[in-house]
């Protein structure tokens, strides 16, 4: 009984989540208000403030479980690869899939986390280190000859992938004839092109 209630109760948290996401995508977090949410979840505002206290908290709350899926196991799924360039090839056909079933959620990330408390901006900004840090050592890993760059190269290189890999959500359509696969293939392709360059 008490696991049926505590799953109910995931369930109603994530479903609000959604809703607060979409709209924060479409209107913004500043102009979306709690009867927005409670509207577009299609749950009253009474039972809106039994799962959530305040706007913020479901916003940490959209956030903080976006990073914990992008952090779930990929430290322990790159370990069962043994190649360099097959773990970077995973890596980036994971994150495009983390996007494009959680857009709203991404784009939300991307726009919103400045509209945190310090407490809570802190605890997301600790998360995407932690997400940023996996991807460098990644790289560094790859750069393994007689002419290895500096660690000030390895962020530039770690601020590129990124950079291709997020600003797809300011024109990708996920309805058009390019599928998810194929970008992150093609994403995959263009950086390790450039990167083999680079150690030639």
């Amino acid at each position: 009984m008490a696991k049926n209630r505590k799953r109910k109760e995931i369930e109603k948290r994530s479903k609000i989540g959604r809703a607060a996401a979409r709209l924060f995508n479409k209107k913004g977090y500043l102009e979306t208000n709690m009867e927005h949410i409670a509207a577009s979840a299609k749950v009253s505002k009474g039972n809106l403030y039994y799962y959530f206290s305040t706007k913020e908290d479901i916003l940490f709350f959209i956030l903080s479980n976006y990073m914990d899926l992008a952090l779930e196991n990929l430290e322990a799924d790159l370990q069962k690869i043994e190649n360099g360039f097959s773990k970077l090839r995973f890596f980036i056909s994971r994150h495009v899939e983390l996007y494009v079933n959680n857009v709203d959620e991404a784009k939300t990330l991307l726009h919103e986390k400045r509209s945190l408390s310090t407490k809570h901006y802190r605890d997301i900004a600790e998360k995407e280190r932690t997400y940023y840090g996996i991807v460098s050592r990644l790289l560094r890993d790859l750069c393994n000859g007689p002419d290895r760059p500096s660690s000030d190269e390895v962020t530039v290189m770690t601020f590129l992938l990124f950079g291709m890999c997020n600003w797809i959500y300011s024109w990708y359509d996920i309805k058009g004839s390019v599928t998810p696969d194929k970008l992150s293939q093609l994403i995959w392709e263009i950086y390790t092109d450039g990167f083999k360059g680079m150690m030639d």
